[in-house]
């Protein structure tokens, strides 16, 4: 079977592009690849990030909102990754010494329930906001956990054991 490498690419727009550059390299790690005066491509952890210049009459005023998660408020739009363990604190490490101040502090979300993971939140130069996640199991990045009547949570155990039991 032929296998296909899956990476994900998006394309935001800056508004300078010297600062986004020194961020997204110096500050979260990503590697620089082909630039010209107008964009700058990153190897982001594997994936393909484009910053783009934007024109001076772009209206940067974004629509961001909060939207409620877990008894935590999280802004709205962003884009993030999902990092181990180490690679998710050296880089909250890099941001805390480079004095880039954060959104939303690294902290703990959903702490002893299914999906528990280190977050933390920055907006970029341009503003535009990122989230960084690291899962105590990342096996439960998608995991359907939630009690389809009642919302609540459960644990990875009772849903796999639900699943034997239905088979």
């Amino acid at each position: 079977m032929k296998q296909i490498h899956t990476q994900f690419h998006l394309a935001i727009p800056v508004t300078d592009l010297e600062a986004s550059r020194q961020f997204y390299r110096d500050v979260l790690g990503g590697h620089e690849g082909r630039s010209t005066d107008n964009f700058i491509d990153f190897n982001f952890y594997g994936h393909h990030l484009v910053l783009h210049i934007a024109p001076a009459s772009y209206d940067r005023t974004p629509a961001m909102f909060e939207s409620k998660f877990h008894n935590e408020k999280v802004i709205v739009p962003h884009f993030g990754l999902n990092l181990d363990r180490q690679t998710w604190g050296d880089m909250a490490e890099r941001i805390k010494t480079q004095n880039y101040p954060f959104f939303d502090p690294p902290h703990v979300r959903m702490a002893g329930m299914p999906g528990e993971h280190a977050t933390m939140f920055v907006v970029d130069p341009s503003g535009n906001a990122l989230e960084f996640k690291a899962f105590k199991n990342h096996d439960e990045v998608f995991s359907k956990i939630f009690d389809p009547m009642t919302k609540d949570l459960s644990s990875l155990e009772t849903v796999v054991a639900d699943a034997s039991y239905q088979a």
